[in-house]
């Protein structure tokens, strides 16, 4: 089988501070990329600057670099969008402005790829960093608390069983199969770009997770997408927050999911839609719940039969205390 060419897709917005170094980082990837597409977002900063004296300069020779830009700002989601489609690779590795990329990252992912021509996403573990780059002495999966259950789900090959109850793919880690936007594209409002990549190909293919981290994920005031540390004082702020429309718009996003996956005909499991909309379903009765708590016992156990928090909710069981208490 011939070696897969390989496209980076990275979106940029005022990223003046960070940005040489991630694409220094991925210039110096071996064996390189063979396109590097730069979408920016409106960037009134040095970024674009930045971006196209690196273009120019022997540390991208052999590297085609393509800077998008537009007459109005499109967010992170349709940004990522329209770098993907844009990408002419084999394989698409998402990258945000500010991380830095491990020596050997892409090296040991395309070597992934290549001993499964099945597989269509790959996402990793990454290693926290403050905003001057040093080590928070946590990764990325440990923050996210993953469970031995969610990693064996993943390796078994039942990544939608994971994926449907949260999303675990943080796209600056996500390098997928360029054939994924054949039934991914157009991204569906209401998902963030990685989520609805992870999901769709969870469902269309298979989708490998490796533990170790591959990148130097960022973590600052003006991350887009950030994540915290687990801490016992954020979960008990997470139960007793006021619920809002956040169930609500999870049913409207599985419903969505679910629509698409059933017009994919038989490129997709029947079961995988089924399980899309029984998730629908399970959101949309959690967003019923009454405001009054003293109401909702009997309907959070009306809910729960058949093992549907475990199936569905986020935090499994756990949930079940969240639907309880919180706030309205």
């Amino acid at each position: 089988m011939a070696e897969s060419r390989v496209s980076v897709a990275l979106c940029t917005y005022n990223g003046e501070r960070f940005v040489r170094q991630q694409i220094e980082s991925i210039l110096l990837q071996r064996p390189r990329p063979d396109e590097l597409i730069v979408s920016d977002d409106g960037s009134t900063d040095q970024t674009l600057s930045i971006v196209r004296e690196i273009a120019e300069s022997p540390l991208a020779d052999g590297v085609t670099v393509v800077v998008l830009t537009g007459e109005r700002p499109l967010g992170v989601t349709r940004n990522f969008q329209r770098a993907v489609e844009a990408a002419t690779g084999d394989l698409i590795a998402l990258s945000d402005q500010d991380d830095v990329w491990h020596e050997g990252r892409l090296e040991r992912i395309a070597a992934r790829f290549a001993a499964d021509e099945g597989l269509l996403l790959v996402h990793t573990d990454a290693d926290l960093v403050d905003t001057d780059g040093q080590p928070l002495h946590r990764t990325l999966f440990e923050s996210l608390e993953v469970t031995a259950s969610e990693f064996d789900a993943e390796l078994a090959g039942r990544a939608f069983d994971a994926f449907i109850r949260r999303n675990l793919a943080t796209g600056a880690t996500v390098v997928f199969r360029r054939t994924l936007l054949e039934v991914a594209l157009p991204f569906a409002d209401g998902w963030v770009h990685d989520e609805w990549l992870a999901a769709v190909a969870a469902a269309a293919g298979r989708v490998e997770v490796l533990q170790e981290p591959t990148i130097d994920y960022r973590q600052h005031d003006s991350n887009q997408i950030g994540v915290a540390a687990p801490t016992m004082s954020g979960k008990m702020r997470r139960v007793l927050e006021p619920r809002g429309d956040r169930n609500a718009v999870l049913a409207a996003r599985f419903g969505v999911l679910a629509d698409r996956l059933a017009a994919l005909g038989d490129r997709v499991p029947l079961g995988f839609v089924d399980a899309a909309r029984e998730k629908a379903r399970f959101e949309a009765e959690r967003a019923a719940l009454p405001a009054n708590r003293l109401r909702r016992p009997w309907r959070v156990r009306r809910i729960a039969v058949g093992g549907r928090y475990e199936r569905f909710a986020s935090r499994g069981r756990a949930d079940i205390i969240r639907d309880l208490l919180q706030p309205a």
